[in-house]
Order: structure tokens, then sequence, then C-alpha cells
């Protein structure tokens, strides 16, 4: 039902969801003078990064690493001087062997194989860290639709062809050609280890549908992962909390559980328009402008409303492939677990033996199984953030690739059972006695993440890191580039481009093109 007219209202825009894009999004629209109201459904910001207690004395988020947020939105936003740690560095990536081998990847220099295997790698690294740096500004900008161009869009096409020039001809054409690769077939040019194969294959594959035999996506997403200063970290807490007081100190006002239940949408003279949103409370607030960071399904088809968009648009936005494929384990452990050949698990842990684990955990999960041996990333957040645990104490954040959202026989207890049961027998062929020091876990299938964070599918970015889904197509034409076909509504999400991870781009972006 469209509501009649409203008054005027105390908020220019008002934004869904308090999660880091949302944040992001507001902190800009905030500098600009723009009076803002952030509304969040959970009683914490954060989405996804937001840290809750999973155990008496134990705090965890779902993320558990900050990837390549640029530094200039870091610099925009002020959140150092907010309270953002960003002088750790980045946690080494460390591939362990059952039988205590390991290779260690420190801020570019690489360990535990040999010469020839490091010659490659260097050779591996000037190729993509230029096509990184190459493709790096283009994320950080609207991507012009496809037909009827403004000379500022053709502009902007025309940059991103004038670097891809200027790579050289035969790095042009490499590029070209290696973004269309398997993950599998890229790692065996460069590449005979197969644990150093399947360590730098992780980054391409994480959050996503894609197995290392995919053709034509995970290269993209790990060029995309490439961007920006990844020599740094920061605590994923550290990150949210210094995105919160920024925003608030340019009088941006957040009201958490408070949950949107609809997205208002009035007649006008020139058509259809939003008015503002209708709280689950039933309370409606009045706004010309509202952006969202939920994923785009949510957006369209819960917030929206079907009957308010073109059936052409809908059945577009139902076809977006979000069903996540990875699970989350937390464990509260009573002390510091002993790892295979480390002296401390300090750094992002890659316990799978080859690529060929990966392709048949893939296979597994592609039927709706739960995976007979899973392939797991494993950190130990509470070594940099004692916070996290009670002294002494350590908290594990494991990811596993690749569970399957729709379950065969669904996501009973017996199913979640045999997913734990599985992954800590992985944990202790690496960590032996790790077992003995549980007293306390959590497991969160992708069902999990979908009902408890009110993310379709469950899916990390909104939405598979795919050809068809990226660029002008992410989420769908006709809202690729932040405005949708409801003059008013504006995305800011996951969903839209560049994609996921906690880099803030997506909601960089669409405040650059609201303000534009």
């Amino acid at each position: 039902m469209i509501p009649p007219s409203f008054e005027l209202s105390d908020y220019d825009t008002i934004i869904i969801g308090a999660g880091h894009n949302g944040l992001v999004c507001a902190g800009y629209l905030a500098k600009a003078g723009r009076r803002v109201l952030v509304l969040e459904a959970s009683e914490a910001c954060g989405g996804l990064a937001a840290e809750y207690e999973f155990h008496e004395g134990f705090r965890a988020s779902v993320a558990h690493h900050t990837g390549h947020m640029p530094q200039s939105i870091i610099r925009d936003l002020d959140l150092v001087t907010h309270g953002l740690c960003a002088n750790q560095a980045s946690p080494d990536l460390i591939w362990l062997g059952e039988d205590g081998a390991r290779i260690r990847l420190s801020d570019k220099a690489l360990s535990g194989v040999s010469e020839d295997e490091q010659s490659n790698f260097r050779r591996y690294s000037r190729l993509m860290n230029g096509f990184a740096k190459m493709l790096a500004p283009f994320w950080l900008k609207t991507v012009p639709p496809i037909g009827n161009n403004t000379l500022s869009e053709v502009l902007a096409f025309a940059q991103l062809g004038l670097k891809m020039r200027l790579l050289g001809k035969d790095d042009m054409r490499e590029l070209l050609r290696m973004v269309t690769l398997p993950t599998y077939d890229l790692m065996d040019e460069f590449f005979s280890h197969p644990g150093l194969k399947a360590m730098l294959s992780w980054d391409a594959l994480i959050g996503s549908r894609q197995a290392p035999r995919t053709p034509n996506n995970s290269v993209l997403q790990l060029l995309y992962r490439m961007a920006g200063d990844t020599s740094k970290s920061f605590q994923v807490a550290s990150l949210i909390s210094s995105l919160t007081r920024s925003a608030q100190g340019r009088g941006v006002e957040i009201r958490t559980g408070a949950p949107v239940a609809r997205i208002q949408v009035e007649a006008s003279e020139s058509g259809l328009r939003v008015a503002g949103v209708r709280l689950e409370s039933g309370e409606s607030i009045v706004a010309s402008r509202v952006v969202s960071s939920a994923d785009p399904k949510t957006t369209f088809l819960q917030l929206i409303g079907a009957e308010f968009l073109e059936i052409e648009f809908t059945n577009r936005i139902r076809r977006i492939r979000d069903r996540g494929f990875v699970s989350k384990l937390h464990l509260a452990l009573s002390d510091l677990p002993s790892f295979h050949s480390l002296d401390s698990p300090d750094g992002r842990l890659i316990l799978t033996p080859d690529l060929e684990t990966i392709e048949w955990a893939y296979d597994d999960a592609k039927y709706g199984d739960v995976p007979c041996k899973p392939v797991l990333e494993v950190a130990l957040p509470s070594l940099h953030n004692p916070n996290l645990a009670p002294d002494g104490q350590h908290l594990l954040s494991a990811n596993i690739m690749y569970t399957p959202h729709r379950q065969r026989d669904g996501w009973t207890e017996s199913a979640k059972s045999t997913l734990a049961v599985n992954t800590l027998e992985v944990l202790e062929r690496y960590a032996p006695g790790i077992r003995e020091l549980i007293i306390g876990e959590e497991l969160l299938t992708p069902v999990d993440l979908e009902s408890r964070f009110g993310v379709s599918g469950g899916h990390w970015h909104h939405g598979d890191f795919a050809l068809d889904q990226l660029i002008m197509m992410r989420p769908t034409y006709g809202a690729a580039q932040y405005a949708t076909p409801i003059p008013g509504l504006h995305l800011c999400g996951a969903g839209s481009h560049p994609g996921g991870d906690l880099t803030g781009i997506p909601g960089h972006n669409a405040a650059k093109e609201i303000l534009s």
C-alpha cells in the first residue's frame, strides 16, 4: 500500500544497517553536511564483524581478519583519531603439513620452500601485484552503465583502458588471459609444491562458491584482495568502534535494536519515490533518501516488495547466486594450542594438504553433503586482543570451506554434529591434544548466519564474486551504480560494486555517488 505524503523530516538520509559499509557511507554523508540516521536491527553495530560473547568470558565475531581497507577511507574518516589501531602488521599466511612441514608468507617474503619455488614466487608476485595495483583505483569508482554514457563515464572506461596499456603489451595480454583461468591452472603454471599452491589459492576461494577448477572467477577475486595496503592489519572490533565514533562525531544518529520492516514508497507527480521507513515496532520515520546496506534480495524483495518493481528486474534479483558456502567455528580454549612446528600459532593457518583436497570438499558441498575432510583457515585472535578471552585462555576462530547452505537433509543437529566432529578431527591432526583444551564452542552454518545476521543465503559477500555478478552487473544492471529503479533508494552493501570483505569500498562509493 502506498502511504500518503509525509511531513518534513529531521533526516536527509536513513541508512539501513550499521555494518561497516553502512557506517562508512554514513560518515561520508555526514562529513558533507547531511543529516543521517542509521538503523540497525541487532543490539550492536558491525553486522558480521560485530563482537559478541559466545561462551562465558569469550568474545568473537564472524570476521576474524581485516583485509584491504584503502588508506584513503581511513584518512577521510579520521579513523585513527577515533581509536583505530592500525599499527599491527598483517598476519602471516602459514600452510601446515600433517607431517610438520610448514610454509610461511610474511610481508611478501616466502620461506619453507626451495629456492626454485621462491624464484617462481617472485615472478608470480611481480605480475599479480602489478595487476592488483592497476585495478586498485577502479574498485573505488562508480562503474559506468553500458550504453548512453556521459562524457565523464566514457572517460572512466578510458582511464582503465589506459592503465591496462601502461602495463605493456605482454603483461596486458597476460592479465586478460589469467583472469579467466581456474585457480588450479594458475598455480600449476608457477609452482610445484602442493602446499604452496593450496596456500596461495586460499584468498581466491574463501567466501565464495568457487572451487580450484572453477574458471573465470577466482583470479579476479584474488586481485581484488591484493589491492590496497595489505601490509597492515587491525583488530576487527577496533575497526567497528572507530567507524561508529567517527560517524557519531559528525552528527550521525545510530539506533540499534531498530529493525526495519518496510521501506516506504509514495506516489508523486513523476512516479514512485522513497518516503522513509517503517520499523517493526510500527514507528514510521520520514526521509527523502534511504540507503540500504542489506543484501539485494532483502532490500528489494522484502523491504521494498516486488509490487513496486518491474518483473524483469525482480527476476534478476531473485536469480542472484547468494547461497553461502562457509561455516564458522569458534572454540573457547583453556590454553594456547600447540600446532606442528610452530612456536606460536600467530597468523592465518591454512589446514589442507593440497588443491585436490579443497576440490573434494567443494564436491561434497556441491551435492549438499557435509565435507568428509573439511579445509580450514584458523586464527587465534586472542593473541593480539586479550580482551577476547580470560587471562591465560584463548579464542580459536576457524573458517570451514566448503559447507552447503542447502544441506542434503537439512541442517539437523546430527548434520551439525557431523561437521563439528569432522572439523575437530582435522584440527587434532595439526594440533594434537586440542580437544582436551575445549571448554566451549559455537558452530555457525550458512543457515545460522542467514537467520542470525539477516543475510540472504548466509553469504559473506551478498552474492558470488563471479563475472556475471561483478562490475556493471553487481547486483544487476539497473542498480549497479548504487541508485535503484526507485528514486531516492540507494545501495551501499557488499552486494554492490566492487564486493565484500571489510573494505568499506561499497559504502564509500555509494556516498560519493549520492553526493555527486
